[in-house]
């Protein structure tokens, strides 16, 4: 199973896919607050979204699972 990561530390601002939405890859996912500005994360692979390993508000590290992708 495929996961997408958090590519900076920071806090979930916006789960912007719902769990059984399609992604290509390319397409923003999330949105993490780090340093004060607003970084869309963006998948890296094509399926749908599984499984959310994390909700707004959450803190995240760089390189932490996100999302399961299958």
């Amino acid at each position: 199973m495929k996961a997408i990561c958090a590519t900076v530390s920071g806090r979930v601002v916006q789960c912007v896919v719902n769990e059984g939405d399609a992604v290509k890859t390319g397409d923003e996912v999330v949105k993490i607050e780090s340093m004060k500005m607003e970084i869309p994360v963006e998948s890296e692979a094509s399926g749908l979204i599984a499984k959310w390993l994390v909700k707004e508000g959450d803190e995240v590290q760089e390189g932490q699972a996100l999302v399961e992708l299958s």
